[in-house]
């Protein structure tokens, strides 16, 4: 049935790399202004089953896995014993399941690393992105959202609940996730489309740097420690300090209680486009870059948004550039919550 979904997006025009359905200025100003559903076709899903999932994912992640309730997602990291991002994931329980999204680009690496921690665990680990498409729901707060259940509607942040054919999440005030099976997904486009705009991967991106929500991908695995994308702090809540031991947590934990963290991620904008990965430069660290691009998208103001990963004091200096001490300067725009350190309880 992933042929059926895929053969209707296509035949309304969404690119083959899914990033709009022809008519990109359009599409990034209903984001900005008003309901809009995204096929968010760069993601993937993987299955984590057997009875001891939440242990073996508990051990693992950098969020408490094992406090995830069917009503309930959360957001984790998976790191490298030296505390570097492998992948930011959402996770959440599908009856004794639970199911973790991430960019499609890294999924087969992450579910074989994954795999080699299984040894004697209950625990079956399986590609599911043939299973569930993923659907992303935005609306503002002065619009309706487009045909969820009023179940969905009230969710709280991260709050998870049934819908036809699958799950709705909560993300944030404006944006929804709905997880459904493909039959269920074709069934259901049309009222959503003909309720919201349909829009492809860059308008759904642009919210995502909007909401100052960070994403690892290739070009950006062993980047970052969680707390340089944020993740510490309740906006993002990717990390549990008391939860235990998982890789690179004891690098977390020494970032976290001894001593200020020195690189934010901050949302940015420029008149060109440049790619997740890009090393940025300020004049007090010279030939030495002080951070890297984290997630890119065009804009609906007309030019490309970014989260950017940087040292504080180049910020605060009111000067970062782009692949070069000499390259384009990044304009640092405000994010939708505020860079404060988070309690060390």
């Amino acid at each position: 049935m992933t042929q059926d979904w895929n053969s209707l997006l296509a035949g309304q025009g969404l690119a083959a790399d899914g990033s709009s359905f022809g008519a990109l200025a359009d599409e990034l100003a209903a984001a900005r202004d008003g309901a809009v559903v995204a096929p968010l076709v760069d993601l993937g899903v993987i299955r984590a089953s057997g009875p001891d999932s939440a242990e073996f994912l508990h051990k693992l992640m950098s969020n408490d896995i094992k406090g995830i309730t069917p009503t309930g997602a959360r957001f984790a990291g998976f790191c490298t014993a030296k505390g570097r991002l492998l992948a930011l994931l959402l996770i959440w329980r599908e009856g004794d399941d639970f199911l973790l999204m991430l960019p499609r680009d890294i999924l087969p690496m992450i579910l074989k690393k994954l795999s080699m921690y299984v040894l004697r665990s209950k625990v079956k680990l399986s590609d599911a992105t043939a299973e569930r498409i993923l659907i992303g729901c935005s609306s503002p707060t002065v619009a309706p959202a487009p045909t969820l259940e009023q179940s969905a509607l009230e969710l709280s942040r991260f709050g998870v609940c049934a819908t036809s054919g699958g799950q709705a999440i909560r993300l944030d005030d404006t944006r929804w996730l709905l997880a459904v099976d493909p039959t269920t997904a074709v069934a259901r486009w049309p009222a959503l489309s003909a309720a919201a705009r349909p829009v492809g991967l860059a308008a759904w991106q642009w919210l995502e740097i909007a909401a100052g929500q960070p994403r690892v991908v290739a070009a950006t695995q062993e980047a970052f420690v969680p707390q340089m994308l944020n993740m510490e702090l309740p906006a993002v809540a990717g990390v549990s300090f008391t939860k235990g031991c998982y890789p690179g947590q004891e690098i977390v934990a020494r970032t976290q209680y001894l001593g200020k963290v020195k690189r934010r991620t901050y949302r940015a904008r420029l008149d060109s486009a440049v790619a997740p990965g890009t090393a940025v430069y300020a004049p007090a660290t010279g030939d030495q870059h002080c951070g890297a691009i984290v997630s890119a998208a065009p804009s609906p103001a007309g030019d490309f948004e970014y989260l950017v990963c940087v040292q504080s004091s180049a910020v605060e200096a009111g000067a970062v550039h782009v692949g070069a001490l000499d390259g384009p300067q990044l304009e640092i725009l405000t994010l939708p919550y505020a860079l404060q350190e988070a309690p060390s309880a």
